[in-house]
């Protein structure tokens, strides 16, 4: 059921008029760009109703517009009250929120300096200026006061060390590389506000953001000093030792912004690196003469694994792998016997057999169980009131994954556990032969994403079929789940950088018919460098390496539309399966025998 926004809106608009201003954005990011955030910034959230991870919230004096992807439309779409509109972004004829912004005049738009990026403001305050408009920085934002008392604290857990054994770099290691780079660019330091880019440079992590291992904190690195601000409640007595060893100075994490501005006042003509991701609030301390943007050296060097990161990802791949066949032999079991279980159920279970791997922190994201309809929304969070039965005559999709300390896993599974249709089976074929294509690409180095997302739809464009998301998405090693900058997608940030050997990725394509099913197979892959009969223009050439060991829907490939060439991968991937994941079910007949079924040759 929708959340009933009337009283909040109501409350906002009248601290907008307090404030002198006509329109006020609210995205859904935290003052650290983050794409998960905690609950007291779930801003969005809270005035809309609307809980999607993505998404920009503007409301006017008379007007209230949610703006998002495809991910969300049939999700949106249930939660947002008749107080807002649903702005389906990418869709003919549908503005962004910059665009809808740009249709009026003389609008004073009012926001948080700290949660939109520099670039994005820059841009659209060029925009706004020949049509009277201007963006207005408040000190306070109007979300949290019509919170009030009832926004949730900051969360307040500890620190802790993530030991180089997993690492494979130290933090000395990693700073020298970014000093080298600071010099390089002719800049005197850089300021780090990405908060899994802070807890990866200094080899730490933290719980303040649910599924994400990552504290709120901001670096400052310069030639001769790197300061951390952190709450120091959080720095225990190991964290600090770790840091004396770097050289890196602890700081109050409320200190930052005035720390930024008696730097901003000092830099005579220096420059200082930021992140063309950063808010605007940072480049305004900075002075925005004083700053220079550009994409983040420490995105990009977070992105390609070192061998230990690497090797940490195979291992919790397959313990990952062990606990979801358990699970999925378990529910086939319960549902074959007449057991009713509803969606959150499953995915309680689930995480039990998460629990009992060896390394298990936590989730890496909410897990989507999801049966029938529920499948159709692609980012589906089941809730306990609201949730369906499983239904062993409809499709099950299962998203889901795993925070260990040696990696991060996400996986999807589809599967039929009564008798799929024709149809079912047709779509389920046709998704799982763009896996495969993506899987078997080989590429010259330098290619995007952006290059190789037409080859996970080819199979479903056979058909006239296709889906609104991206292909797949970096994944993090013990740290977020979506990592940047690359990945593979239709979208034009896709295009603006290439895959590289060392770096995780996603294959993910799917097909979902609202009200019915949906359908998704995924599965971690790692970029890696290939042999090759030639080698023209002397560029080296790029494959992928699958890392997630787990069985595919059985019952629902259609073997009459595969190749031989599909039909080999999928034995062959079957027999990986089984040969990896038998070692760790030993102890579990049900499970073993589950696995021999599923993985037999087609």
């Amino acid at each position: 059921m929708p959340t009933v926004t009337t009283d909040r809106l109501e409350k906002f608009r009248s601290l907008m008029e307090e404030h002198e201003v006509d329109a006020f954005l609210v995205p859904s990011e935290d003052a650290h760009q983050s794409e998960y955030i905690a609950d007291c910034d779930k801003r969005r959230h809270w005035i809309s109703g609307f809980t999607g991870s993505a998404g920009c919230a503007v409301i006017t004096k008379t007007e209230a517009a949610v703006f998002t992807d495809g991910r969300y439309f049939l999700q949106a779409s249930q939660q947002l009250d008749d107080n807002w509109v649903l702005m389906k972004q990418g869709l003919p004829g549908v503005p962004t929120w910059q665009e809808y912004l740009l249709q009026h005049s003389n609008l004073r738009i009012g926001m948080d300096p700290t949660l939109i990026n520099a670039v994005d403001a820059h841009h659209l305050k060029k925009q706004l200026g020949p049509l009277g408009s201007s963006l207005v920085c408040l000190d306070k934002n109007l979300v949290d006061l019509a919170w009030g008392s009832s926004r949730p604290e900051a969360p307040k857990d500890k620190i802790f060390v993530q030991p180089i054994q997993y690492t494979g770099k130290s933090v000395q290691e990693k700073l020298k590389e970014l000093r080298d780079y600071i010099v390089s660019v002719k800049v005197m330091g850089t300021v780090v506000s990405a908060l899994d880019e802070i807890a990866w440079l200094f080899n730490l992590r933290g719980s303040d953001i649910e599924c994400n291992p990552v504290f709120f904190s901001y670096a400052l690195v310069t030639v001769d000093e790197a300061v951390l601000y952190v709450d120091l409640d959080k720095v225990t007595e190991e964290v600090q030792e770790h840091l004396d060893e770097a050289s890196v100075k602890t700081k109050p994490y409320t200190d930052f912004f005035d720390d930024l501005r008696a730097l901003g006042a000092e830099l005579d003509g220096r420059k200082v690196l930021v992140n063309n991701k950063t808010s605007l609030a940072i480049e305004l301390a900075l002075g925005e003469d004083h700053v220079v943007e550009k994409r983040s050296f420490v995105t990009d060097a977070k992105a390609i694994k070192t061998p230990e990161e690497l090797n940490g990802m195979r291992a919790c791949h397959l313990r990952d792998g062990a606990a979801l066949v358990r699970y999925l032999a378990w529910l086939e079991k319960q549902l074959v016997e007449g057991v009713q279980l509803d969606e959150c159920e499953g995915a309680d279970r689930l995480e039990l057999f998460r629990r009992e791997q060896d390394h298990f922190i936590g989730l890496s994201f909410d897990t989507i169980s999801s049966t029938g309809p529920s499948g159709a929304i692609i980012h589906y969070k089941p809730e306990k009131e609201t949730c369906r039965i499983i239904d062993i005559n409809q499709i099950y999709l299962c998203d889901s994954g795993g925070q260990y300390l040696d990696g991060t896993t996400d996986v999807t599974r589809t599967f039929h556990f009564g008798a799929p249709s024709d149809y079912e089976k047709r779509c389920f074929t046709r998704v799982l032969q763009g896996h495969i294509a993506i899987d078997e690409l080989v590429f010259p180095v330098g290619t995007t994403g952006y290059l190789l997302d037409p080859f996970a739809r080819q199979a479903l464009w056979k058909d006239g079929l296709n889906f609104l998301h991206g292909t797949g998405h970096g994944v993090g090693c013990f740290l977020n789940v979506h990592e940047g900058p690359h990945g593979i997608g239709f979208r034009p940030h896709f295009n603006d950088t290439a895959l590289a050997a060392g770096m995780t990725v996603t294959d993910e394509p799917g097909y979902y018919e609202d009200g019915k099913f949906g359908i998704r197979i995924e599965n971690v892959v790692i970029v890696k460098e290939v042999e090759t009969p030639n080698n023209f223009g002397g560029r080296g050439y790029l494959g992928f390496e699958h890392v997630t060991i787990a069985p595919l829907g059985h019952n629902l490939i259609d073997v009459n539309l595969l190749t031989v060439t599909e039909r080999e991968w999928v034995n062959n991937y079957h027999q990986e399966v089984l040969e990896k994941l038998l070692p760790y079910l030993v102890h579990d007949e049900l499970a073993t025998e589950w696995l021999k079924k599923e993985t037999t040759p087609i």
